[in-house]
């Protein structure tokens, strides 16, 4: 291989980058450091990329390339967020990530909303590559049970406060050194703030305490979160614990819900107003929270499971009104998810069973279907729906639009 090397390098200056070094044979990565430390004067560079450099490379020069400072992550991270993201979520990514650019850049294009819920998702949503699972199933395996149990509890709750988990541990009988086999397997840290050693660490912790057992953790968690200065986190470990249908815990997601939509949370917010309705044991108001899930969870781009909980809604009883807005959301999924074929006229049905009941929300629909021009007869078939003497419209305010839309309409004639 050198003969080889400064043969090339003869003719030109020669550059060879071995990436992921810990992942090749023994033998090849002993030939090149062999190589590496006897080419001397030759125009020849070999750069290796490891984690953490063998042995076989040992005396060469070594340049360790730390992650991005918390700012230049967070800027990284924003650039490849399709819509915004909850403060702590995004703290939490920043974190685990250590600063990694591939991480930071990889990590929320292989996430979907519910997962970008900052731990407010479903559990057990993140699916995790074989390979990588196992190697982490094995090392929690051979942890001793008490750390084990830590483990799972701090995996239970994403917002890696350290003293959080530790007054959950006090109420569970895990003495503090059960941290100490974690550590010294390099799987978590319990600092200023828990953090593992990577987010599949931490899918991989949740994954392997049984259903019953993750109940468990979420109440111990939710006994020691404080109502005031955390809402929404108690909130959601009450959920989580909640062996059926609880109304108090319901009510409690869907105030967690407005306060994450007012901070831009909307994934959050999809998810508290899902649980909401899955705790929920009235027909009526399950079905009523069902179609506010399904709104956010439109906003949050989760299509499909927001088509899902309006089949959920529509199972139950729904008066008129909810009806149309059901058919309405159909309608604003289908354009925002698609070409928009059927958008056009699911929004004028919408729209036509609105007029009775929300006539301002009537009207904008109207304009919303009249800007699809793929609607079969185009524009003017919209017109006519608006101009038709069957449905006069009172007076005085629906008179400006109608003559905006007339006019708008025969200049589109011209």
């Amino acid at each position: 291989m050198l003969s080889l090397l400064s043969e090339v390098a003869a003719e030109h200056p020669l550059i060879c980058v071995i990436d992921d070094e810990q992942w090749r044979d023994q033998a090849s990565v002993q030939a090149l450091g062999f190589a590496a430390r006897r080419l001397g004067a030759d125009p020849v560079g070999l750069v290796f990329g490891a984690r953490k450099p063998g042995a076989e490379l040992a005396g060469l020069p070594e340049l360790e390339v730390d992650g991005l400072l918390d700012g230049d992550a967070r800027a990284l991270l924003a650039s490849v967020l399709a819509g915004p993201l909850d403060e702590r979520i995004r703290d939490l990514i920043v974190a685990e990530t250590r600063g990694n650019p591939l991480a930071l850049l990889e990590l929320p294009r292989g996430l979907s909303p519910a997962q970008l819920a900052g731990g407010f998702g479903m559990p057990g949503a993140m699916p995790l590559p074989a390979r990588i699972e196992d190697s982490f199933a094995r090392q929690l395996a051979a942890l001793p049970d008490q750390t084990r149990r830590l483990m799972q509890l701090a995996a239970a709750d994403p917002s890696g406060d350290q003293s959080l988990v530790w007054r959950a541990a006090g109420r569970l009988g895990i003495p503090i050194q059960a941290g100490t086999p974690a550590v010294e397997a390099g799987l978590a840290e319990f600092g200023g703030q828990v953090r593992f050693r990577h987010p599949l660490a931490r899918s991989a912790a949740c994954r392997s305490a049984a259903f019953a057992d993750r109940q468990q953790l979420h109440a111990a968690l939710a006994e020691v979160t404080d109502p005031l200065a955390d809402p929404d986190r108690r909130a959601w470990h009450r959920a989580q614990a909640a062996a059926g249908p609880d109304e108090e815990v319901a009510l409690e997601l869907e105030r967690s819900a407005d306060r994450a939509q007012a901070r831009g949370g909307l994934a959050a917010a999809a998810a508290f107003l899902e649980r909401s309705a899955l705790l929920t044991a009235d027909p009526a108001r399950q079905a009523e929270r069902a179609l506010a899930a399904a709104q956010a969870s439109m906003q949050a781009g989760a299509f499909a499971r927001a088509l899902e909980l309006l089949a959920t809604a529509e199972a139950g009883p729904l008066d008129e009104l909810q009806k149309a807005r059901l058919e309405l959301l159909r309608a604003h999924i289908a354009f925002a998810s698609g070409p928009g074929r059927d958008a056009p006229r699911l929004l004028l049905h919408a729209a036509r069973r609105l007029e009775p009941l929300n006539l301002e929300l009537a009207r904008e629909t109207y304009l919303q279907a009249w800007g699809r021009p793929s609607l079969p007869g185009g524009r003017p078939a919209t017109a006519r729906c608006w101009r038709s003497p069957a449905r006069p419209w009172p007076s005085p305010r629906p008179r400006t639009p109608r003559v905006q839309l007339t006019c708008s309409w025969k200049a589109s004639r011209c």
